[in-house]
């Protein structure tokens, strides 16, 4: 494989300043589809006939592909090529969302949103992996992480609102649509400005029954997550994939132990800041990550906010992201990773405290502001550090599954934390309609709030408590 790293060092410019821009732009194409859809499906809904229970898995279709096969992605990204992985994902994502924005039915939706998962599964660790091969670990890797976390940091933003302006101006198959030139542009841009990969490494193997069981498990486990509130927690359906999934994750590990080229090579574990980034990424998306999901709903059925003034409602909080991702990589630099992550940790806990104390049935978007902006801050700010503490002390050859680790990681969480919350959120709003409805939303989004405070908290406890262990390289990040 050919190696980036070693050339070119010093300022982001000229051609790899180039490629570090597609990079970003085509992480900012995989987060946004993540969120795109949500104010858009009420009207997704009554053009396709969904009911009120199956309506949820417009969403849920892309994140159980995307979990599921991001580990997959990211080992493929390392064995076949990091350019041939993030263009084929790129085609994926074309053809997809042309699919999705074109369906009839049900059926042909929810299959179209699979295969964006998986092409997401595909490009997301690929460019991870691009990146962290290129730029020198250190100022040099952690600005570039930065501008590519901004990308994608802003994208879980930016969706909510494109979705809410595309819906309201030209309808719900917009917002599938609007990726197909996208997508177009970011692959003609690879064909450019990528180098051809070199020959595939064919001393390596994909570890085929490790990569089949762990596909299986993530995918079967999150698929009862987020199917689990509307089947029921008790129901013999998510209790048999919730068994099948974690019996499937034993088998991985027992395969790992006895494959001579496993997907998940022992030592990678043995790295501090990788251990440290998989905890991180996975409670990040638990909470963090479920905010702009509740905010959504707020804005809607509490406020009555329609999908465009529901869109809008999230410029502020994506300006405030991308600043402060782009602004973490050189904060890492000078102050140390650590220390940027027990800042960004702090202000978002007490910025969503503040969201939770203020959401109200009559209130103003005003009165939001300040916990939003501390919280965005936060979140920026963590969404970047964490991507670079995964990279940390990682060889080239195995960026991509470490790019698959934590952004699986970062599914996980993302399923197991939204499952709960919005167990916490609907606790008390069954059998209700009208005021009772609306106040009993907001009582319950707002201790989703507390419940997202105290697990940053929790985040922050174990970055305090850590360390990097002797022979993990870099002791300036701390």
């Amino acid at each position: 494989m050919m190696k980036y790293s070693a050339v070119n060092s010093g300022e982001i410019g000229g051609r790899r300043g180039a490629v570090l821009v597609l990079l970003s732009f085509a992480m900012l194409i995989v987060s946004l589809d993540q969120y795109i859809v949500v104010v858009a499906l009420p009207d997704i809904a009554s053009g396709l006939g969904y009911s009120p229970q199956t309506l949820q898995s417009v969403v849920s279709a892309y994140a159980i592909a995307s979990s599921g096969f991001l580990l997959l992605g990211g080992r493929a990204s390392d064995l076949l090529g990091r350019r041939r992985v993030f263009m084929v994902g790129l085609v994926l994502y074309c053809v997809s969302s042309l699919a999705g924005g074109l369906a009839t039915n049900v059926f042909q939706q929810l299959a179209a949103r699979s295969f964006q998962g998986l092409g997401g599964a595909l490009v997301f660790p690929s460019t991870l992996a691009l990146i962290n091969v290129r730029f020198r670990e250190g100022a040099e890797r952690n600005r570039a992480l930065g501008i590519w976390a901004g990308a994608g940091a802003a994208g879980l933003v930016v969706g909510v609102l494109l979705g809410g302006a595309l819906t309201g101006l030209f309808g719900w198959r917009a917002v599938f649509l609007v990726n197909v030139p996208l997508a177009a542009l970011a692959l003609a841009a690879a064909f450019i400005l990528i180098e051809t990969d070199g020959p595939i490494d064919r001393s390596r193997t994909f570890d085929l029954p490790g990569a089949a069981t762990i596909t299986a498990s993530i995918t079967l486990l999150v698929a009862a997550l987020v199917q689990g509130p509307d089947w029921g927690w008790v129901s013999p359906l998510t209790i048999s994939l919730l068994f099948a999934g974690a019996s499937l994750g034993a088998a991985f590990v027992v395969i790992e132990r006895r494959s001579a080229d496993s997907l998940i090579p022992p030592r990678m574990l043995q790295n501090s800041w990788l251990r440290l980034a998989l905890a991180v990424a996975t409670l990040f998306m638990a909470t963090f990550g479920a905010v702009l999901y509740f905010l959504s709903i707020f804005f809607q059925n509490v406020l009555h906010y329609d999908a465009l003034n529901t869109g809008l409602a999230f410029l502020l909080p994506t300006a405030v992201v991308v600043g402060s991702s782009t602004l973490a990589g050189r904060a890492a630099t000078l102050i140390g990773l650590r220390a940027v992550m027990i800042s960004a940790l702090a202000l978002g806990a007490v910025g969503a405290l503040a969201i939770g104390v203020t959401l109200k049935p009559e209130m103003s978007f005003t009165d939001l502001v300040p916990g939003l902006i501390a919280l965005s801050i936060g979140d920026g700010a963590m969404f970047t550090a964490m991507f670079i503490a995964a990279a940390t002390d990682v060889p080239d050859h195995q960026q991509g599954v470490a790019s698959g680790m934590v952004s699986t990681g970062s599914g996980l969480g993302a399923a197991i934390g939204l499952a709960l919350l919005v167990l916490i959120a609907n606790a008390a709003t069954a059998g209700l309609s009208g005021k009772a409805l609306r106040a009993a939303t907001a009582d319950g989004i707002s201790r989703a709030a507390y419940a997202i405070s105290f697990g940053i908290i929790f985040t922050l406890v174990i970055v305090l408590a850590f360390r990097a262990q002797k022979g993990d390289g870099r002791s300036s990040q701390e």
